[in-house]
């Protein structure tokens, strides 16, 4: 299993939700981050039917244009009443008919469409979040590494923290969305703590073990 170097470590993303998530959790281990949008480099079309195809498509792209080793993340929300939606399409929900992303727009979709199942009573509502990060290195090696949290679909909307459809989820245990969480609260995993709560500590949780482990954290 090859292992990171110390330096410079490309966030393969445009959502800067996602990027200052993932600055967070490297912080600890002293890499040098720069995103995508911070180099300009355009968006891949996302065209993959999985999150791990997804992940790929985008970490390989950053990774074969500048040369460095890219770490992305796909994620998204699956409704079990929605048969799994919208998953990998979560982000397509929330577009606007000009193009613009709208997560209210999105929220108000999966309502809608749990309403027309008829799944309003709290055990009908049950979903989770995924995350699968990819690390791509320029030569096309990658590796990936899966978090999922289990929930609850809430309505109305509760919170303004976090981005996405955070306001809607509440995580299993807890009596509080992820958007009424603080960044530390939903995403603060540290090396050495035993579990991660949000789906993108853990698939980063298990990165760590699996590329960081030769690495002493920052103190």
């Amino acid at each position: 299993m090859r292992t990171l170097q110390k330096g410079k470590l490309l966030v393969a993303s445009h959502n800067q939700g996602k990027i200052r998530e993932m600055i967070d959790l490297l912080g600890p281990f002293g890499f040098e981050v720069v995103s995508a949008a911070d180099m300009g480099l355009p968006e891949p079309e996302e065209t993959g039917t999985t999150f791990e195809e997804n992940a790929y498509i985008k970490a390989a792209a950053a990774a074969k244009a500048t040369g460095l080793v890219a770490l992305s993340d796909d994620s998204g929300l699956c409704v079990d009443a929605l048969g799994g939606n919208p998953g990998v399409y979560t982000a397509n929900w929330a577009e606007l008919p000009d193009g613009k992303r709208d997560f209210a727009h999105g929220m108000r979709k999966v309502e809608k469409a749990l309403q027309e199942k008829g799944a309003s009573a709290p055990g009908d509502r049950s979903g989770r979040f995924v995350s699968v990060i990819c690390l791509a290195w320029p030569d096309g090696e990658a590796n990936y590494y899966r978090g999922e949290v289990e929930g609850e679909i809430v309505w109305p909307p509760r919170g303004t923290a976090g981005f996405g459809y955070d306001p809607v989820f509440r995580p299993e245990g807890y009596n509080t969305t992820f958007g009424e969480m603080t960044a530390e609260q939903k995403h603060g995993w540290k090396p050495g703590d035993t579990d991660a709560l949000s789906h993108r500590a853990r698939a980063f949780q298990r990165f760590a073990k699996d590329c960081l482990d030769a690495h002493e954290p920052s103190r």
